[in-house]
């Protein structure tokens, strides 16, 4: 089935869920001692996701590692990111698993982050003239919104979509990464222009149009302080915008074909239930699979 309109490419931030169920259940192991909370939780956030909505396409995002090609262009991107928990690392595997379990594709790709393939994806999807739908609540993603693309936050139910974008950064989203190229971001550590955030930001670009615009128009700036921030740090600035623009032209190994949405076995699905020890859930997904 050749993707195309009519379809509907649903893409799973598969951090935001770990995460999110990590951080939601208090410690789960299993009888061997295995840490299983984050697990527990993903699964049932993944078995909830496909009841709800329907899709002709799908895929569950990973990051593949911490290192990426923004590492290259900037040594002190994510450096001071916390390692994970230590009781999480060995949930990562079987996270995967379980997602292999549903039937459901996973993909990640070294030396990118799971958002550049959210990115590419997206924007195969929209040339094909396809819909979109990103589940996740990240900022980052936002700059993708637009023209049959939008974000979901699941766990809110609550569609972000040009408006929302609007609202939350005070631009359009083809103007969000000039924002946060402005804006800089403390916790990816992308420096930005100093003393500059967001709402001086979508000010500064919805006047002059553009990060490059505003930047040789700098000099006419009448405060003070902000023209200096611009005029002395136009290349920490043009640095920051590298790093929050995602790429949206990795070459993969797959085509969005790839991802059509297919029935999970029963017996695969319910053997790793099982093998997890998630009683409950085994019996509810058993009923729902009609076994």
């Amino acid at each position: 089935m050749t993707f195309g309109k009519g379809h509907h490419l649903h893409l799973i931030d598969g951090s935001a869920f770990i995460f999110r169920a990590y951080h939601a259940l208090p410690p789960m192991t299993r009888p061997d001692g295995t840490p299983v909370n984050a697990v527990f939780g993903f699964t049932n956030m993944l078995s909830q996701f496909l009841l709800r909505h329907a899709a002709s396409h799908i895929a569950v995002v990973f990051d593949a590692g911490r290192n990426t090609f923004r590492n290259q262009i900037y040594a002190e991107y994510k450096a001071h990111r916390p390692d994970p928990p230590p009781e999480l690392v060995p949930q990562f595997g079987l996270i995967r698993d379980a997602t292999d379990a549903f039937g459901v594709a996973r993909v990640e790709h070294e030396g990118f982050e799971a958002d550049d393939i959210i990115a590419t994806l997206a924007c195969r999807a929209r040339e094909a003239g396809g819909a979109c739908t990103i589940i996740s609540s990240d900022k980052d993603l936002m700059q993708l919104v637009g023209g049959g693309v939008v974000m979901l936050d699941a766990m809110r139910n609550k569609v972000i979509d040009y408006d929302g974008v609007v609202e939350k950064f005070g631009v359009a989203p083809e103007r969000v990464v000039d924002v946060q190229a402005l804006a800089g971001d403390s916790v990816d550590n992308v420096p930005g222009a100093p003393g500059i955030g967001i709402k001086t930001a979508a000010l500064l670009i919805n006047e002059y149009g553009s990060l490059e615009e505003l930047l040789d128009r700098a000099g006419e700036i009448k405060q003070p302080k902000r023209r200096e921030s611009l005029v002395d740090n136009r290349a920490q600035i043009e640095l920051s915008k590298q790093l929050v623009q995602l790429e949206c032209n990795m070459e993969l190994d797959f085509s969005i074909e790839d991802l059509e949405v297919r029935d999970p076995d029963p017996q695969e699905l319910l053997g790793f239930v099982a093998q997890m020890e998630f009683r409950t859930l085994s019996k509810r997904l058993a009923e729902k699979l009609g076994v």
